[in-house]
């Protein structure tokens, strides 16, 4: 008898583990939900209630222009505002505008143009959304929910960031809650409202899928996939609080629908700009006159940079505040104001975000060592084309060590050095072999070889003849006004 109660109390932990087993089990292939697998289905989001408290601060938006009544043949251009903004071809059979009867005199008139969506910064009547929805409209109508519709005056419009600020005449409007840019994290739930396709009020949801994505100039958008289509241009994003923490502006896309991949403006980017559009009507940004590149893994090893970080200075503008700071072309830019440069698309952001005649401190790495210089912010202005290099005639190449690399050199005359501004170096007269695999051509001007500055083919002998010929060598070039680094790899 002792035994067998010996054996049933042993038998206790084991049915309990069974137990939790075989729940568990069910729990898996859904015959039966188990405590966990409803604590989840309770956290999935609701976003009715954010429908509720910011759908009324959503407005949509259209736009008119004026056209002569010859040129009102045209397709209609609310239905083409998807095809416009994608770049996608014209269907043959697209809906036209009817004709006007042309025994009637000829008169303006007021067409569609495009549409898109926006929301309500200020109770008093101010709007943000996407400088391309309102690009070249001489007219706005905002719409909001209620079914009141206003003509808007636009304030100000930026096509480098694709924002833009119109006002309407109205008070006691429901004003959006601007969020935290900082505090929105990869995987989480956001939402958009908008008005695809001219259809109001629609709403989205998804997550984020990306933060700093490099897509454009000045701007590190917010990757998502909530579905985002044409008319969603201008909505907000809005994340489980309620805030705005974004401008839906773009997708990716082969057909031009949406395929999962869209792009939010960062809130906090698109307030500075509106902050400058409401007072002045227009953005200024800083400048420092310089063409950048990426820098390569490769060549940041190669130089004693250790990993690939920082802008590339391709070339400097003349008279442009980086040449009087003393930058030079094949400088790689590491820091601006004591924040770090991970990447070159960083530096246009950071130098764009300063008001123009502040003094700020560039640190560049030079020719293994890096140094600090002062530099005066400038303004932006419009670009200028570079110039190319004359076609002067090449001397007689020179033969000698140069030749291992694949190169005829030669020296540069005084005139040369003032055309191509540079302070030494020796020009390109042939390439072969691995320089010409490694990128250069004739013509380019080499400025260093191995982190040594070179000013004559003497020079360059004797820094190429301290030089491991069984590994890759770094070569800094300029070719026209543009500086870049290229790696000779000897052949195996």
């Amino acid at each position: 008898m002792k035994r067998l109660m010996m054996l049933e109390l042993n038998w206790k932990p084991l049915r309990a583990y069974l137990a939790a087993g075989l729940l568990a089990l069910v729990a898996v292939t859904g015959l039966l939900p188990a405590k966990s697998v409803w604590a989840q289905v309770r956290t999935l989001p609701d976003f009715t209630e954010l429908v509720e408290q910011v759908g009324p601060s959503v407005v949509n938006i259209r736009t008119l222009e004026k056209v002569k009544a010859s040129d009102a043949a045209g397709v209609d251009e609310q239905m083409l505002e998807f095809f416009r903004r994608f770049g996608i071809p014209v269907p043959p059979n697209l809906p036209r505008a009817p004709r006007p009867d042309r025994n009637q005199p000829p008169q303006d008139e007021d067409q569609p143009r495009g549409v898109g969506s926006g929301f309500i910064l200020t109770s008093d009547g101010l709007v943000m959304t996407n400088a391309h929805v309102v690009d070249g409209a001489d007219e706005v109508i905002v719409t909001l929910t209620d079914k009141r519709e206003f003509k808007a005056k636009i304030i100000g419009a930026d096509k480098r960031s694709d924002v833009a600020v119109v006002k309407i005449e109205a008070t006691g409007l429901p004003a959006v809650k601007i969020g935290d840019i900082n505090r929105l994290k990869v995987g989480e739930w956001v939402m958009a409202i908008g008005s695809p396709f001219g259809l109001e009020n629609t709403v989205t949801a998804g997550i984020v899928s990306a933060k700093q994505r490099d897509t454009g100039d000045y701007l590190p958008l917010i990757q998502t996939d909530v579905a985002i289509n044409p008319g969603n241009s201008g909505g907000p994003l809005i994340n489980m609080r309620g805030e705005v923490v974004g401008i839906n502006s773009q997708i990716y896309s082969r057909s031009g629908g949406f395929q999962g991949i869209s792009f939010a403006i960062p809130i906090d980017e698109a307030t500075r700009v509106s902050d400058q559009l409401r007072s002045s009507g227009k953005v200024t940004r800083g400048r420092i006159g310089v063409q950048i590149d990426q820098v390569t893994k490769e060549v940041a090893e190669s130089i004693g940079l250790g990993k690939a970080r920082g802008a590339l200075v391709r070339g400097v503008e003349s008279g442009a505040p980086a040449e009087k700071a003393g930058i030079e072309a094949g400088d790689i830019i590491i820091k601006f104001d004591g924040q770090p440069i991970e990447k070159s698309s960083d530096l246009p952001r950071m130098v764009g975000n300063v008001k123009p005649g502040t003094k700020s401190v560039v640190t560049v790495f030079r020719r293994g060592a890096t140094r600090d210089l002062a530099i005066v912010i400038g303004e932006v202005e419009p670009e200028k084309p570079a110039r190319k290099a004359s076609g002067a005639e090449p001397k007689p190449p020179v033969m000698g060590p140069a030749k291992a690399l694949g190169l005829a050199v030669s020296d540069l005359t005084d005139a040369q050095k003032k055309e191509f501004k540079v302070k030494g170096g020796i020009k390109v007269d042939a390439v072969e072999g691995a320089a010409a695999r490694a990128g250069l051509r004739e013509g380019d001007v080499i400025v260093s070889i191995a982190n040594t500055e070179i000013t004559s083919v003497k020079e360059f002998e004797a820094a190429l003849a301290k030089i491991d010929k069984s590994k890759a060598v770094n070569v800094l070039f300029r070719r026209g006004e543009w500086a870049q680094y290229a790696l000779i790899r000897p052949a195996r």
